[in-house]
């Protein structure tokens, strides 16, 4: 039976479908995100939610001509699906394939790219303030999340778009999540909207007199008291009110005709920003999704590697410590934006609690607020994503290392993180963190040395970030004790004199791999785990470059500001001169989602890539030995 679906090549099919054939399509396109994110991985309970959403925009709206914008982008599928690029679907998220997020690089219907929550908003008014200036009058529309909708971006944009008063939609859909639950005070005025019949019975009834009423100025007016009586009994809309927004809502956002009701009254509203707020259900159409929306906000697909049910990941190991950390002082706090989950801190929420802080998707208020923490002699912990991490820069200098405040930042997916791409690859926090004084960085070579850096790092009294990449580790022994780690002093792992081979963090496995196979060839290799980057360990650095000559650095970043320019510095200040250096890195580019394997054999960050760059360099009487 040929579906609907593959009917669909513009938005503008939809238009001519029946009640009853939408439905069946929207069905069709949930099987469609079920059978590719179940191969591919991706964000599933998320584009499930918004299926019949995406249906209703695109019948009321003419895109690209009117803009939709997804805010975080990572719910837009079925968006992907209807806009013509049903046919590459099955690349999803694969090398050379379509993005997991919104592009411009790959549609016109994606307006404006993203990856980051809470930009839509902000967007949007940019828009339409662009709309205004040059006359023109096609609709805007920013489709935010109430987990989104927290940032201070979001609110931010809201302000100004109350302000100026420009013709601007902005979609609430509320499921009541970001990744896990959405937290907050804004949280909890939508639960109050979304759960107090009073509202619904009440707006109902009130619709009901309007229509009985005679026209006339008077009973008009008195029908808009009766509307705005019920609203203020449960105090719902004045928070989109006071933004100089008007309100409709909550809609029903499994209901096609309710959806395109509300979106045709918002279309036809020229009064200034209108709020349309959607009521849907995280993992909408799949059982297992609706009853676990966390578990199934982003899952890894079916070519997952086994190991992983063996060996714990940085997260899990990262997640340990702080239990054991937190049982040992109680002044330890861990504050994540929004992820607890991802950062694996379920265990330790569960028995402190009080002590695990989940701020939503606000990244600059973390670092302050961990810093106000720190003022009161407690120990924060900030758990964040390295994409993350580069919202709270400003933060990070000026109220955490210019007040030299002890914070500790525990830092994951930090390098190539792979499918989701460019907008969340991990690969420039070692460059911008090591540019601010007053702050330690480092990196640690596994799963076991990551505890006692994270142990060090609360021991420290100083600002210091600890990076590690998201992966499994590599099966190595958790030491059941922690011990500090010399502060600015790297390992030698390995000595030769042929070649000196530094990495740092992940790097440091392939660096290994790659001296023992450059040894089966007669080449022997120093590997040195630097283990920080700031302070770079310049004692060792001069004795490599003044014994062995030939120094190669490698690190999972970008080169430009980061590990390699630190060695090479170090060797420039010594008045080194009679020495070659090679840095291994990521140029000077977004890197394109792929797996991590293959990206990193893409740039050069592998045992052969290393050995590819080691003969390259290595002196002329070393290589003569395995010719």
């Amino acid at each position: 039976m040929d579906r609907l679906l593959d009917r669909i090549d513009k938005p503008s099919d939809l238009r001519s479908l029946t009640p009853k054939e939408l439905e069946q399509l929207a069905s069709e396109i949930r099987e469609e995100i079920i059978s590719v994110v179940s191969v591919n991985g991706g964000h599933l309970a998320s584009n499930l939610g918004v299926v019949e959403l995406t249906l209703a925009l695109h019948r009321v709206f003419d895109s690209p001509r009117d803009k939709i914008i997804w805010d975080v982008g990572h719910q837009a599928y079925a968006h992907k699906l209807i806009t013509g690029r049903r046919q590459g679907f099955a690349s999803l998220r694969q090398y050379g394939g379509l993005s997991g997020f919104t592009s411009r690089d790959e549609s016109k219907h994606d307006p404006f790219g993203a990856g980051h929550a809470s930009t839509s908003v902000s967007a949007a008014l940019g828009m339409a303030v662009a709309r205004d200036l040059a006359d023109d009058d096609y609709n805007i529309v920013a489709v935010i999340g109430d987990g989104a909708i927290t940032g201070g971006m979001a609110l931010e944009g809201l302000n100004q778009a109350g302000h100026l008063g420009s013709r601007l939609i902005v979609v609430l859909n509320d499921n009541g999540m970001s990744i896990s639950p959405t937290v907050g005070a804004i949280a909890r005025l939508l639960d109050r909207i979304r759960f107090d019949h009073r509202y619904l019975i009440g707006k109902e009834k009130s619709r009901k007199l309007l229509n009985v009423l005679p026209l006339g100025k008077k009973a008009w007016r008195a029908a808009l008291r009766i509307e705005s009586w019920v609203k203020d009994l449960v105090r719902t809309t004045t928070l989109w009110e006071d933004f100089g927004f008007n309100y409709i809502g909550p809609v029903n956002g499994h209901k096609l005709h309710e959806l395109e009701t509300a979106l045709i009254r918002a279309r036809d509203y020229r009064s200034g920003p209108i709020v349309v707020h959607v009521v849907t259900n995280k993992g909408e159409g799949y059982f297992p999704a609706e009853g676990n929306a966390v578990y199934f906000h982003g899952i890894s697909g079916s070519n997952a590697s086994s190991d992983k049910k063996v060996i714990p990941t940085y997260s899990d190991v990262f997640a340990q410590t702080m239990l054991k950390l937190a049982r040992e002082n109680p002044k330890l706090v861990v504050i994540t934006p929004a992820m607890p989950e991802g950062n694996s801190l379920s265990i330790v929420q569960a028995e402190f609690p009080n002590r695990v802080f989940d701020v939503g998707i606000c990244e600059q208020h973390a670092v302050t607020f961990a810093a106000g923490l720190a003022t009161q002699g407690y120990m924060p912990v900030v758990a964040i994503y390295s994409t993350f991490l580069q919202r709270s820069f400003d933060q990070i200098i000026h109220d955490v290392c210019l007040q030299e405040l002890p914070v500790v930042f525990a830092i994951d997916r930090g390098g190539i993180v792979g499918d989701d791409g460019k907008t969340h690859q991990g690969i420039f926090d070692l460059s911008y963190l090591t540019l601010i004084p007053n702050i330690i960085v480092a990196a640690p070579k596994d799963e076991n040395e990551l505890q006692h850096m994270l142990y060090t790092a609360t021991m420290s009294g100083k600002a210091m970030a600890v990076r590690y990449p998201r992966s499994v580790g590599l099966g190595v022994k958790i030491d059941a004790e922690f011990h500090e780690i010399p502060i600015g002093k790297g390992e030698m792992l390995r000595r030769g004199n042929d070649i000196a081979i530094m990495a740092i963090g992940s790097m440091v496995a392939p660096a290994l791999n790659a001296a023992e196979e450059l040894a089966l060839n007669g080449i022997e290799a120093t590997v040195v785990n630097a283990r920080f980057v700031k302070p770079i360990d310049a004692e060792l650095v001069i004795d490599l470059a003044t014994r062995v000559k030939c120094i190669i650095t490698v690190e999972e970043n970008t080169l430009a500001g980061g590990f390699g320019s630190y060695v090479v510095n170090a060797i420039k200040q010594a008045g080194i001169r009679d020495v070659q250096v090679k840095n291994i890195g990521l140029p000077d580019k977004f890197i394109e989602h792929g797996g991590q394997a293959l990206l990193r054999s893409k740039y050069g960050l592998d045992a052969p890539g290393i050995i590819k760059q080691a003969l390259d360099i290595v002196p002329a009487k070393s290589i003569a030995k395995i010719i």
